[in-house]
């Protein structure tokens, strides 16, 4: 299987991923970092892909999205962003509706946590 069917069939298979730069318990990356911390503070089930794994993983998510750099979220299947995206979407509350829109779990108090602690 190529590293652009792993991708597709990883990102069909779950609803939220995170391709990332170490895993969600133990990121390798400051931005990975964050945006790990995000979802796991929010208590989202994600999926995470250790791009530092596999060197073709690495630079197949930035081919299969043309979105140059790692971190990258997906969420149902729709490429969010990076580390300044999803940092900027938390903030504003645009991840909040996005999570509502696709029907995932989230906690909605946490996320107003992060907001009320970054105000």
């Amino acid at each position: 299987m190529s590293a652009q069917d792993q991708i597709r069939e990883t990102i069909e298979k779950n609803d939220v991923v995170l391709f990332m730069k170490g895993t969600k318990m133990m990121p390798q990356c400051g931005f990975s970092s964050r945006v790990a911390g995000v979802l796991n503070y929010m208590g989202v089930d994600f999926a995470d892909v250790n791009v530092l794994a596999d060197a073709e993983i690495r630079q197949g998510i930035k081919d299969f999205s043309e979105w140059p750099t790692i971190p990258q979220l997906y969420v149902k299947g729709e490429f969010v962003g990076g580390c300044d995206i999803v940092t900027e979407m938390t903030l504003s509350g645009e991840l909040d509706q996005l999570f509502e829109s696709k029907g995932v779990a989230y906690d909605k108090d946490a996320a107003e946590k992060i907001r009320a602690a970054n105000a």
